[in-house]
């Protein structure tokens, strides 16, 4: 396995956010962060080549992937890792001629047809929600813990669960089968980002807990 592929299977925690300071992003990589995600949905290419080149000289640093969302076109000109699009974005096969077979590509899927697609697509991981509802996500109907579970047994590659994901329920999406998140605001809306990404990293980590009946 290619040394980007060996990185995203061991990967467990996964950052989506927009151009944030450094001081944040260097505070959730050590907290733990495996991949980051760059989400400029509305910014020009000059904007995003700028957050883009900034991100991959931190990212690297911490020895993290960083994943371009919505441009594959733009992924070898920041030497970005990979890409991340949606089921309405670029279809598969142009994405991963874009960014080349060396390269990480990732989609969000919503329902179960989506992740029994995946297995005839070019694709290294997905990402499955929303779980639960979520402002970054408006208009989009939770999907909730079922189709986590339906992942977990049906999924052809890795998958991480997103979507209103905090430290307060990920040991139910985990125990749901998913043990890979991405999280939004449970980083970039917290005032200690590298504490709660420590915790989050610690609840997907540590060893499940078996609960022994009495009698």
């Amino acid at each position: 396995m290619d040394p980007r592929r060996q990185r995203l299977a061991d990967a467990r925690l996964y950052l989506v956010c927009g151009d944030q300071p450094d001081a944040f992003l260097k505070a959730a990589l050590r907290g733990g962060v495996d991949i980051v995600q760059l989400r400029i949905k509305d910014g020009d290419d000059a904007s995003i080549l700028a957050a883009g080149h900034r991100f991959k000289a931190i990212i690297e640093r911490h020895r993290a992937l960083f994943i371009l969302n919505d441009r594959p076109d733009l992924v070898a000109a920041v030497d970005a890792d990979g890409a991340h699009v949606g089921q309405d974005d670029v279809p598969v096969a142009e994405a991963r001629r874009m960014v080349g077979s060396d390269r990480l590509l990732g989609m969000s899927t919503h329902t179960p047809e989506q992740i029994d697609a995946v297995a005839h697509a070019e694709l290294d991981y997905i990402g499955v929600g929303p779980v639960n509802e979520t402002p970054t996500k408006p208009g989009r109907r939770a999907v909730g813990l079922e189709l986590v579970r339906y992942a977990a047994e049906h999924a052809a590659v890795p998958f991480f669960a997103i979507g209103g994901i905090s430290t307060l329920n990920v040991g139910a999406t985990r125990a749901a089968g998913g043990e890979r998140v991405a999280v939004v605001r449970a980083l970039t809306e917290s005032a200690e980002p590298e504490s709660a990404a420590r915790e989050l990293r610690r609840r997907l980590t540590q060893p499940h807990e078996v609960t022994v009946g009495t009698t």
